[in-house]
């Protein structure tokens, strides 16, 4: 399970007080030492590594000279980093209605940068989840409500991407996964890449929703039961520990109104569809030619976000 994943990388943190929901590290030294420069900028070279190799590997010099720098393109990459502004501001106001207002919006926006960068020097299939859990309780943030930010905004963006791939898939075909395709078959070797990853991925968020939503205690007993099998009796203290963040997360979002809801769904679709929306407008800069009709850009956009879905599994990180 992704959450599962999520916690066994996080730093041993103990608290006082649970009742009260005050967290308090026992252990900062080992967590700071757990965020070194080392960690960070092996990741950080693998990436500028893998843009090199590829950059050396399909460079063409005659097709960048065709490249013509136009006030056209100026404009659409103006729109990018409109764009790219826009996306950040919208997880920044989702942390903002997460947190009810605990941060102000340069606050937000801080703790946002945080959270963005680790998830580009972290495996995409972790993010920056576990560094968002622990500035967050930097922050002084209660423990419940930390829990409930970092294991809601997991749902919510498992849930835009279970939802708008089936959409994009009926209203484009095997299209979106492979160029030329007009049936499932047709797709091969990535068809059944991609069907395998999004049941992955359903089947972890249908399981934190869960136990989120539903049924926390029973889902607690089941990781419990899980971790008493013989090869997972070793993951059994992250498994209590995940049964009791789902439970804390679990009583803090059943007490919350139906626009608590609306509003966090609201910034996690502008903030996803912004982010394919800006490749989209450096591609327009860079192809001028390519139609701008709906359909078109639609089928490009749909298949920019298959191809971010499916290496959201791979084990290199984000930024690679």
């Amino acid at each position: 399970m992704f959450c599962t994943k999520v916690l066994f990388y996080l730093p041993d943190y103990k608290y006082a007080n649970t009742m009260s929901n005050q967290p308090v590290a026992s252990d900062d030294s080992k967590t700071l030492r757990s965020l070194r420069a080392s960690r960070i900028l092996l990741p950080i070279f693998i990436g500028l590594a893998a843009v090199g190799y590829l950059f050396w590997k399909q460079f063409d010099a005659a097709e960048f000279a065709h490249i013509r720098w136009t006030g056209q393109m100026a404009f659409w990459l103006m729109v990018a980093l409109v764009l790219a502004v826009i996306r950040h501001l919208s997880y920044a106001a989702r942390l903002e209605v997460l947190s009810h207002r605990a941060f102000s919006w340069k606050k937000s926006i801080e703790l946002i940068f945080l959270w963005e960068f680790s998830s580009a020097v972290s495996p995409t299939s972790l993010g920056g989840s576990v560094v968002a859990l622990f500035v967050l309780g930097k922050e002084k943030v209660p423990l419940a409500k930390t829990t409930t930010i970092v294991l809601y905004t997991i749902v919510l963006d498992g849930l835009f991407m279970l939802v708008t791939i089936p959409l994009l898939y009926l209203l484009l075909g095997p299209g979106i996964m492979r160029p030329g395709a007009v049936s499932f078959a047709d797709t091969g070797v990535w068809g059944y890449y991609f069907a395998g990853a999004y049941l992955v991925m359903f089947s972890y968020n249908v399981a934190l929703a869960y136990g989120i939503f539903i049924g926390p205690h029973q889902m607690k007993r089941l990781l419990m039961w899980l971790t008493g099998l013989p090869l997972l009796r070793r993951f059994r203290h992250q498994a209590e520990e995940l049964g009791e963040e789902l439970e804390l997360a679990s009583g803090e979002l059943q007490r919350e109104h139906f626009l608590y809801h609306v509003k966090a769904i609201w910034h996690t679709i502008v903030a996803w569809a912004t982010r394919f929306l800006l490749l989209m407008a450096i591609i327009i800069a860079f192809i001028p030619s390519l139609p701008l009709d709906f359909w078109t850009q639609l089928e490009l956009y749909a298949r920019l976000q298959t191809m971010f879905f499916v290496i959201a599994f791979s084990p290199t990180p984000g930024g690679a």
